[in-house]
């Protein structure tokens, strides 16, 4: 029934549509009047191409431009994100153990996707994390005793390393940063360096220098220059604007690149006070970067760690677009949202980082851990260390390292 008044209906729109031709005398210029209805005869649409997502879209979109080694380090990183937030945040809390109950409520501190089951992340690192049940009939998660011994040891290479570093990096601190809650206890053994102050503002704590030195205030670049100029003259180009091709051969085109790309400027200097969008301004933030980046142990940084300090580095939001274009100094792998910028000459061919110190090692060594699901101990298995180290904390005594009852 329902298709028959369909059919009726297109017979009486096909005759009012013949009837109209009729009374106008056909078509323009004399032309037949087609009687087709517009959806019969209707070309198919193309679908447009569905713009990609910047979480997943990459940052070199041409293959032959991608370097695979830094793209896996990224990688990589997001592989260990779970054992490495879970370590720096275990290791604050007391008996460095947690309620199951509200670790599977930090998703963002533990390193773990929302709606996930924090148990599982954790069985995917035996060796270094547990889930135990107490005695109470409550779920916790924490160390194992390798995971134990592997933070004494991490403690113990911060406190050996920790001088010469704070008295390289002093000179390059920004006149104040705000500084994470775990400097509170480091801060004041070299308060001949700095101290720690309360902003006004809005009462926050600002990590400040005591006294600023011009004379240490000397780029990574500027003390490259003396022993490799060649090297440094490479590292950034900023080619000189114009509208249309000047015709100039390779060398004297070069020569006016090189021209216009220095003096560079200071990374020390006031960015603020250059104007936002000259060249001056641009070359300022593009060294600030790099002079950031060789502060860093892997010579490399995440954009989300790169925003924490976008007020004290003079940054803009279009720092992204600024690194692109200088593909000599630095490398940018990863997505659209989440990238890492690398610093080129500190890495070998094949990506290995050509100067470690001793924390990176220690990373290294804690990331083959935390791939590995057993080990080979003496002729045991890491299963048969890990029952029998369950074993020893539940027969032992109070005074020994238990797990605290959850307050109220």
């Amino acid at each position: 029934m329902a298709w028959r008044l369909l059919q009726g209906g297109e017979r009486k729109l096909r005759s009012a549509v013949a009837a109209v031709a009729v009374a106008g005398g056909g078509g323009v210029g004399g032309a037949a009047f087609t009687t087709a209805l517009p959806h019969l005869n209707a070309r198919k649409r193309k679908k447009r191409k569905k713009k990609e997502s910047p979480r997943t879209a990459l940052v070199q979109k041409e293959a032959f431009l991608r370097i695979p080694h830094f793209e896996e380090i990224v990688q990589r990183d997001a592989l260990f994100r779970f054992i490495s937030r879970s370590k720096d945040f275990l290791s604050r809390q007391p008996e460095h153990v947690l309620l199951l109950d509200d670790a599977g409520k930090l998703h963002r501190e533990l390193g773990f996707p929302r709606g996930r089951k924090v148990s599982r992340f954790a069985a995917r690192h035996p060796l270094l994390l547990q889930v135990y049940r107490h005695s109470d009939g409550k779920s916790w998660i924490g160390f194992t005793d390798l995971m134990e011994e592997l933070l004494e040891e991490e403690a113990a290479v911060m406190d050996s390393t920790e001088p010469s570093r704070v008295l390289a990096q002093a000179p390059s601190l920004p006149p104040s940063v705000r500084p994470p809650e775990d400097f509170r206890d480091r801060v004041p053994k070299y308060s001949d360096y700095f101290r720690v102050v309360i902003d006004p503002a809005d009462g926050q704590r600002i990590l400040e220098l005591v006294d600023w030195d011009p004379k240490l205030a000397v780029s990574a670049l500027e003390k490259d220059f003396v022993s490799d100029e060649d090297r440094v003259r490479r590292t950034f180009q900023f080619p000189l604007r114009h509208g249309k091709a000047l015709g100039l051969p390779e060398e004297d085109e070069r020569r006016m690149v090189m021209a216009n790309t220095l003096p560079l400027v200071s990374p020390y200097s006031d960015g603020w006070r250059h104007d936002l969008w000259t060249l001056e301004a641009e070359k300022y933030r593009v060294g600030v970067i790099h002079e950031f980046l060789t502060l860093t142990l892997e010579k490399r940084a995440s954009i989300h760690h790169i925003v924490e300090f976008k007020e004290e580095l003079s940054l803009t939001k279009h720092t992204y677009q600024m690194l692109l274009k200088q593909p000599r100094a630095f490398y940018l792998a990863g997505t659209e949202m989440n990238w890492a910028v690398f610093l080129r000459d500190w890495y070998s061919e094949d990506g290995t980082l050509m100067e470690k110190d001793p924390l990176v090692l220690f990373n290294e060594k804690l990331h083959q851990y935390a791939l590995m699901t057993k080990m080979e101990t003496n002729g045991k298995s890491s299963e048969d260390i890990v029952c029998s180290r369950v074993l020893r904390r539940k027969t032992s005594s109070p005074s020994a390292r238990s797990f605290p009852k959850r307050s109220s």
